[in-house]
This record gives structure tokens, C-alpha cells and sequence, in this order.
């Protein structure tokens, strides 16, 4: 029997492609394949999927993530 899975909201589809972003900034920034410029284009993004309401609690961990995860690439960013 076919599993049928009902397709994601548009706002954790967004979560996802932000949280996905977190780790190639972070090496990007660390092997210098990513100038900063690119590096702050890319966390905007996140820090606007990030300031979305969630509508479940996946989406609201990972809301908490990426607020936690986005204060870290900041403070990368301002070094």
C-alpha cells in the first residue's frame, strides 16, 4: 500500500531551506568560499523565515534553532 503524505506548510518548508543554510554558511565562512557580503545575503533569509509564526510544534523548534543558531552566525559575521 502507498504511504500518502500530506505536503509541508509553506512556512516549514521555509524553516527547513533556513536551517538547511546554517551549516554551508558556517563552512563557507570558515574555508573563506563565502565573503561575508554573501554570507549576511543568505542569513537575512534566515532571520526572516525565522521571524515567521509557527503552526505546530516542529515548526516552533525550529524556529528556536535557528534564533539560537542565527545569534551565533551574527557574531561570526560582526568578528
Amino acid at each position: 500500500m502507498p504511504m500518502i503524505t500530506t505536503p509541508s506548510s509553506p512556512t516549514l518548508s521555509r524553516l527547513r531551506a533556513a536551517a538547511a543554510l546554517i551549516p554551508l554558511i558556517q563552512s563557507g565562512l570558515a574555508d573563506t568560499k563565502l565573503s561575508r557580503e554573501q554570507a549576511s545575503s543568505m542569513t537575512l533569509f534566515i532571520e526572516w523565515a525565522a521571524s515567521s509564526t509557527p503552526e505546530n510544534d516542529v515548526e516552533q523548534q525550529l524556529v528556536k534553532k535557528l534564533t539560537v543558531d542565527l545569534a551565533g552566525l551574527k557574531a561570526a559575521l560582526e568578528v
